[in-house]
């Protein structure tokens, strides 16, 4: 089935995207950030959409900025956020990330982000998720940490649902840590709405 899903995305994403080339049906709302594509489909039958930006906040994500922490970018060309988002009347996803760096230790990172994570309830900590711990876990509804894990020397923790997470991933960096903030929103086969 997912095999099916993924080329159901596929055709959905290739169509949507034409749409916005042809601005049939794009938001040219001027508060939007510029760079970003949004394109809504509504109809009769059909309810769909398409978000893609290089501009993406804290708020997007649901958790508060590491105090004094600054984007960071891999390259000099990389952005150090995205927001991408497709759904239509069967499925939709979302995903906000965020990069950032602070001079402080993964720790202090890691103690806040802990903290900040608990609102969403019970906080994994996927640090030593050795590969397949999870296998057993995922037909279930409860968030596990599954294959994810961290960069080597890095930290993981997750919190919410299977269909809403917030994930918080670090590394040591040049200068200290660097740290990316991760919004996952799912709506699969169950219609969970996004």
């Amino acid at each position: 089935m997912r095999g099916n899903r993924n080329g159901v995305l596929a055709a959905f994403l290739f169509g949507a995207m034409t749409l916005a080339g042809s601005a049939v049906a794009q938001d040219k709302d001027k508060d939007k950030d510029e760079g970003e594509i949004n394109v809504s489909i509504q109809g009769k039958d059909t309810d769909a959409g398409l978000v893609i930006s290089a501009q993406a906040t804290a708020k997007d994500i649901g958790l508060p900025l590491y105090p004094g922490a600054r984007p960071h970018k891999d390259d000099k060309d990389d952005s150090s956020a995205v927001k991408l988002g497709l759904w239509s009347g069967l499925f939709g996803f979302k995903v906000v990330v965020l990069k950032m760096e602070t001079n402080d230790s993964q720790e202090k990172v890691a103690a806040f982000y802990q903290k900040a994570l608990g609102k969403y309830g019970k906080v994994l900590d996927c640090t030593n998720n050795p590969a397949g711990s999870d296998d057993k876990d995922k037909k279930s509804h409860e968030l596990s940490c599954q294959d994810d894990r961290p960069d080597a020397g890095g930290r993981m923790f997750k919190a919410g649902t299977k269909e809403k997470q917030h994930i918080v991933s670090m590394k040591p960096g040049a200068t200290g840590s660097e740290f990316s903030l991760v919004y996952l929103e799912a709506r699969g086969e169950e219609k969970t709405p996004l």
